[in-house]
């Protein structure tokens, strides 16, 4: 059992605070996937864990750290698709369903433009490149869920019995209040409210579904400058692209219904959020010596322009004592379509990491990033974000991730590795959220064309609750399901220079 200040606290990872309803997600929720940070690019910076903030000369430089553009010496053009499969394991009442979701997308296409100073001119500034590149910085196909063999210990219905005792009812055709409208839960304002008094008795078995869809693209347009081969400075400006898509299914099942009837009922909910937003990125590189690079980056708060349609509908099927259908069949009930626009702003990034190079056999290269997700901050003219606000600020918390790589070269051939470590953004640490990168790869590269595979394999946990009710210590004793999520993705880059 969890208690209330540990479901505010942990409960966002995948899952969702009902708060308001079943059949959305909530607000806090948007706010923590939507500026959740992980490092994207390239093969190659893909297979040394990620690191690229003082390391030049990289595609990925575009939306990583512009400043690194100063240290092209002839123009490029890169595609780098990928694919790979999203795992998921997840465990409710002790009881493991496995799900696999396939994804194929092209992560990384870019273009640099480079005029370099010739060796003679004079001058400080020995010239700088423009990039554009479209990157995915987002990845939400997945799909997880679990059944039951063991009933339930309470229902949703129980949740929404103290939603409505302790908030009035829902307004008419609202998807919090289906089960009203299929008379799943009775009762007035002055009353109570109670189950179905003859067919939702008992606990239930449950099961559930979840699917999620989209991602956030974003297109950057960057510039980095040289002075002296010795520091290099640049700026971008990112415009992201958001399309998220989530679909649930819920179902419960009742065998304890009086004169031996029962029930079985499945609500259906979707959401779509669709935006665009934009951020900056400022970022330098400095070189104390040959071999060394020290790099800084800030990227800026991202600010969102959120659409959110969201609409459900409930399904009911009746039997009496000989398993006949009641009712003339299923009966079905179906909620308006909501929809409303919210603006969010995202916490900054603040980077640095150092490379050292060995000669020409290869390099080694660390990053640090900075992140407070307590910035995060939503607003709305269609209703009050005050209590939103108040929740990403209790729960959420600053975090720092760390990255490391290498590259050893033989000849035309580079061999790679890395690890990444993304820390836990909540306030709460009962459950391990943090994110665990292995990395690797190889490439080949010629006079005017490289080929780099990377393959990326990422760890993390998550915990979902179907719903909230509490005891009377303020314990949170809503079903729980605790998911392990394995993703190995391979990235192949196909590079031209020109």
């Amino acid at each position: 059992m969890i208690s209330i200040k540990k479901l505010i606290l942990g409960l966002l990872a995948s899952g969702l605070i009902l708060s308001e309803s079943y059949a959305q997600t909530s607000y806090f929720e948007d706010a923590f996937r939507f500026s959740q940070f992980r490092s994207t690019g390239s093969a190659r910076i893909s297979a040394i864990g990620g690191a690229q903030t003082s390391l030049g000369g990289d595609i990925s430089n575009v939306h990583g750290n512009p400043a690194g553009l100063g240290f092209f010496r002839r123009s490029e053009f890169s595609i780098s698709p990928s694919f790979g499969a999203w795992n998921s394991e997840s465990n409710f009442l002790g009881q493991i369903q496995e799900d696999r979701t396939p994804n194929f997308s092209i992560p990384n296409l870019g273009v640099v433009l480079s005029k370099p100073k010739g060796e003679l001119q004079p001058g400080s500034f020995r010239g700088g490149s423009f990039g554009i590149s479209f990157n995915r910085i987002a990845n939400f196909n997945n799909q997880f869920g679990y059944y039951s063999d063991i009933r339930n210990d309470n229902s949703l219905l129980d949740f929404y019995i103290n939603q409505y005792n302790s908030f009035g009812e829902p307004p008419v055709k609202a998807t919090d209040g289906l089960v009203l409208d299929l008379e799943l839960v009775q009762g007035n304002p002055a009353s109570g409210y109670f189950r179905d008094p003859e067919y939702a008795l008992g606990n239930p078995f449950a099961e559930e579904t979840v699917i999620t869809e989209g991602g956030i693209n974003q297109t950057t347009f960057s510039y980095g400058a040289n002075f002296n081969n010795k520091i290099f400075v640049g700026g971008g400006l990112g415009i992201s692209s958001v399309n998220f898509f989530q679909n649930r299914i819920y179902g419960e099942e009742f065998l304890d219904g009086n004169n031996i009837t029962s029930l079985h009922y499945s609500i259906e909910d979707n959401t779509q959020i669709n935006g665009f937003g934009a951020s900056i990125n400022l970022g330098i590189i400095y070189k104390p010596i040959e071999t060394v690079n020290l790099g800084f980056n800030f990227k800026s708060p991202t600010w969102y322009r959120l659409n959110k349609r969201t609409d459900a509908n409930i399904i009911g099927e009746f039997f009496d004592e000989n398993g006949v259908i009641q009712f003339g069949g299923p009966v079905r009930e179906d909620s308006n379509i909501f929809e409303n626009t919210t603006t969010l702003s995202t916490p900054m990034t603040l980077s640095a990491g150092a490379t050292f190079f060995v000669g020409k056999n290869g390099f080694i290269s660390a990053d640090v990033d900075y992140i407070d997700y307590s910035q995060n901050r939503i607003n709305s003219r269609d209703f009050d974000t005050s209590f939103e606000n108040e929740d990403i600020r209790n729960a959420l918390g600053s975090t720092f991730n760390y990255r490391v790589g290498g590259e050893y070269r033989i000849n035309i051939w580079r061999l790679r590795g890395g690890y990444g470590f993304y820390g836990n953004p909540l306030v709460d640490d009962s459950f391990d959220r943090t994110t665990q990168q292995i990395t690797g790869g190889v490439g080949v590269k010629l006079r005017n064309i490289y080929v780099d595979f990377a393959l990326v394999n990422s760890q993390f946990n998550t915990l979902y609750n179907s719903y909230s009710i509490f005891n009377n210590s303020g314990q949170n004793v809503g079903p729980f399901t605790e998911t392990k999520n394995n993703m190995t993705q391979g990235i192949v880059t196909v590079g031209f220079n020109f």
